[in-house]
């Protein structure tokens, strides 16, 4: 599917065909969303430009990911999405190529950003009046989502946090939690890294600078702290499954203290039984009339008097 956003009012056009395009005048924006391979090649002619393949859009080298050749800039960066149905973030390319009079986009997901981006030029079609100010309005809206983001796996930890302070309850289901955090936190970083490498070469690109100084600078800015706040996140996870892992073994600690506790304190008794059960002749107690009784009694002063010096040295 084709979208043709044009000037002046951002009017947004499906079109399905060359001839289609080639009637819309004033385009700005070309969004290309699930395309088919005709449909690429298409624009690619009609525009004189070319895409990157889906093998292309997942190359991390950064010559792949941001690329600028006479006067056009070619990018690549990962956007996130959330799963709904896990709460997963999934890992979705995109491309965009920015031109003198038309910037492009092409993708095979759904994304919120564009979305949005949409509704705000719409709203104020003054200000986006050329291609690098949209796409600086798509970065902007990008970093504005992965900052919600970040804000939902913060309280996401601090949720953990609170059931590992307040349940005694632990088991294999909190680890599971802090991994998943971990997992989720590191896709951020990485997404957020990307970007960061973009905006550092876009600033130093001179043409975009001319109109765009400020609102890059304010996005540099902002990708840095929210990277500060993910390395926190990684600290905090790290304490949590710290905090995790020896509150276990204070767990299993007690559980064999008990066990020990129990063994010691039958441990005297065992060995009174042990005693009575040899087979000696000459064990004057066999002839006893009470040797029972003072056997059992025996064993029941033994032990007691184990548990008192146990909690005596307050080893109970």
């Amino acid at each position: 599917m084709l979208r043709i956003f044009q000037l002046p009012e951002y009017s947004q056009q499906k079109v399905s065909s060359l001839s289609e395009i080639e009637k819309i005048k004033n385009s700005i924006w070309i969004d290309l969303q699930n395309p088919t391979a005709a449909e690429i090649k298409e624009v690619e002619e009609f525009y004189n430009i070319t895409f990157p393949t889906r093998q292309q859009q997942e190359e991390i080298e950064t010559s792949s990911r941001y690329l600028e050749n006479s006067g056009i800039i070619k990018i690549n960066s990962t956007f996130l999405n959330i799963i709904p149905q896990s709460g997963k973030l999934e890992e979705n390319e995109i491309s965009f190529i920015v031109t003198e009079k038309v910037l492009f986009s092409l993708r095979y997901f759904e994304s919120k950003v564009i979305s949005e981006t949409v509704k705000k030029i719409k709203q104020f079609p003054a200000i986006f009046a050329n291609p690098s100010k949209i796409f600086i309005a798509i970065l902007e809206a990008r970093v504005d989502f992965d900052a919600d983001l970040i804000e939902s796996v913060s309280k996401y930890i601090a949720e953990i946090s609170r059931k590992i302070n307040y349940n005694k309850n632990l088991d294999e289901e909190m680890i599971l939690k802090i991994n998943k955090c971990q997992e989720l936190t590191m896709s951020l970083r990485e997404a957020l890294f990307d970007k960061q490498r973009v905006l550092s070469s876009l600033h130093r690109n001179e043409d975009l600078m001319v109109e765009n100084e400020n609102r890059l600078r304010i996005m540099i800015k902002d990708i840095g702290s929210l990277i500060e706040h993910i390395n926190f996140n990684f600290t905090r996870l790290e304490y949590l499954q710290h905090s995790f892992i020896g509150l276990i073994n204070i767990e299993q600690n007690k559980v064999i203290k008990i066990f020990t506790v129990a063994a010691l304190i039958f441990m005297p008794p065992t060995l009174i039984a042990s005693i009575y059960g040899m087979n000696f002749r000459v064990m004057p107690e066999l002839e006893w009339v009470l040797g029972y009784p003072f056997a059992l009694s025996l064993m029941t002063i033994s032990s007691t008097v184990t548990i008192w010096l146990f909690k005596r040295k307050k080893w109970l």
